[in-house]
């Protein structure tokens, strides 16, 4: 079976970049936010949930008025773990059985809530991408249609950097100036190394 690297950081700290290059060495990466957004359309139950939880219906439009769940749960640490309790669990029964079926040494989750949501329960090792604040909140103004509080409130949302780092395996330093491809490929040649004591 597949050996299983958890990718975690912060909005903003670069985990899709990181994860674009892992997919260029041919490791497939499962992404939890897209799962989870497709989940949150399509399963009866979690849509139900979503619902009492914002005491609304948020699906007027047939697809989730995400705005305004952001909106709902923004500054409400409370909603937000509702939201994530509603949601997570079938996204990592999925990821689950997903890694159980990959023809790969090893697999990635890709998750910015892999601690919170105890998914690292589910993985080998993880990496966490740390970056500067004020770097993070840059490229998430310039990728998003988001204002500076809207970024710190969503950061504040989330573990610090310290946090994850201190229950992380790897770390990597992805501030503008650093080269995180040796970095990458370190990681890539450690997870081969363990993935191949198996076979």
């Amino acid at each position: 079976m597949a050996r299983r690297l958890g990718i975690t950081g912060g909005i903003g700290s670069g985990k899709t970049t990181v994860c674009r290059i892992f997919r260029v060495l041919g490791i497939p990466v499962f992404v939890t936010d897209n799962v989870a957004k497709e989940l949150m359309n399509s399963d009866d139950e979690i849509r139900m949930r979503l619902n009492q939880i914002a005491g609304k219906d948020l699906f007027l439009s047939g697809s989730l008025d995400r705005k305004e769940l952001a909106r709902i749960i923004f500054n409400r640490p409370d909603l937000l773990r509702k939201v994530n309790e509603a949601v997570h669990p079938t996204v990592l029964r999925q990821f689950d059985e997903w890694a159980s079926g990959a023809e790969a040494p090893y697999v990635i989750m890709e998750s910015a809530i892999l601690f919170e949501a105890g998914a690292d329960s589910l993985v080998d090792r993880v990496a966490t991408i740390s970056a500067p604040v004020e770097e993070r909140i840059a490229r998430v103004m310039g990728r998003n249609d988001l204002s500076r509080e809207e970024v710190i409130g969503r950061i504040n949302n989330q573990l610090e950097d310290e946090e994850r780092e201190e229950q992380s395996y790897y770390v990597i330093n992805n501030a503008d100036n650093e080269m995180i491809i040796p970095e990458i490929l370190k990681i890539h040649e450690d997870m081969l190394r363990i993935a191949g004591k198996d076979r």
